[in-house]
């Protein structure tokens, strides 16, 4: 299977967001009003990161080989990137290198799966960098059933997004945001691992049955896991919002754990009671974290 082209990745990132940028914005004089270019040109972007024109040039065209943090750095600024962005063009960079990621976890090891066992009160499972639900609690379960609903193996969060739209749009409260940020994460883990077989796959995939992903694709967007909040509307108990805290496992590298939770007191707290005890009498399997794959 081919694999994504990381001078191309680079040739389109560094484009993208250069086009979004104005003179106005990056403080440079804006002289005449007829620009040929979209955003800022490849000189005042080179004058800004404090590089030759013709250094710049290379970069845009693929060629992050041999560029040292201090220059990445200095371009990361010139471009106004924000941190998930920086971040990218730093993961870009070691894969124009040659340097290649950690190899990914592909396994959750039994430890982990204690971990999820002794979340009893909070909805927690793990996933990779491609989305793939790879462990879930009890409650976890019972949270994300649409999700889950599919009989394919692993379920994914992103097929679920994508190529089931109604029943997602149902589920999400904040849909189109929701939308964005897959797109974004998946465009993140390119970055980190262009040669993963299985992303290039989904990517393809997506692309080739969704319309509203090749947009979201095509904006270059990046965006990390991290803390925030989920809106959900579940079938059976409704509105749900949720906290939200992601954490990349160190010693289990491309794992992500993810635990949701809702303040003492709150409407969600109490949905989230409610849901424990429906779940409860759905089940007629072992109450310890079953694998999902």
């Amino acid at each position: 299977m081919a694999t994504t082209d990381p001078r191309t990745e680079i040739k389109e990132f560094l484009r993208s967001r250069r086009a979004r940028l104005t003179p106005e914005r990056a403080g440079l004089p804006a002289y005449g009003g007829n620009r040929r270019v979209k955003g800022l040109r490849r000189e005042e972007v080179a004058l800004l990161a404090g590089v030759s024109v013709d250094y710049y040039v290379r970069m845009e065209r693929g060629s992050l080989a041999g560029a040292s943090d201090g220059v990445l750095d200095a371009l990361a600024s010139a471009l106004q990137l924000d941190e998930a962005e920086r971040e990218h063009l730093f993961h870009l960079a070691r894969q124009s290198g040659g340097r290649r990621r950690r190899r990914p976890a592909v396994t959750v090891r039994p430890a982990l799966q204690q971990v999820l066992d002794a979340l009893a009160g909070a909805p927690a499972w793990i996933c990779n960098g491609r989305y793939d639900v790879l462990r879930a609690n009890h409650l976890a379960r019972a949270l994300f059933a649409p999700v889950l609903a599919d009989a394919r193996r692993p379920a994914n969060t992103a097929r679920f997004v994508y190529l089931d739209p109604r029943a997602a749009e149902e589920f999400f409260v904040d849909y189109d945001r929701i939308a964005w940020e897959v797109a974004a994460k998946l465009r993140m883990e390119a970055g980190r691992d262009p040669h993963d077989e299985e992303l290039i796959a989904l990517v393809g995939e997506l692309s080739t049955r969704s319309e509203l992903f090749r947009r979201r694709w095509a904006s270059q967007d990046v965006r990390q896991h991290r803390s925030g909040r989920k809106r959900l509307h579940h079938p059976v108990v409704g509105r749900l919002d949720l906290d939200v805290e992601s954490m990349e496992l160190s010693t289990d590298p491309g794992l992500h754990l993810t635990v949701y939770t809702a303040a003492t007191g709150t409407a969600a707290a109490d949905g989230l009671a409610l849901l424990a005890s429906w779940a409860a009498s759905q089940d007629t399997a072992p109450r310890r974290s079953r694998n999902v794959t």
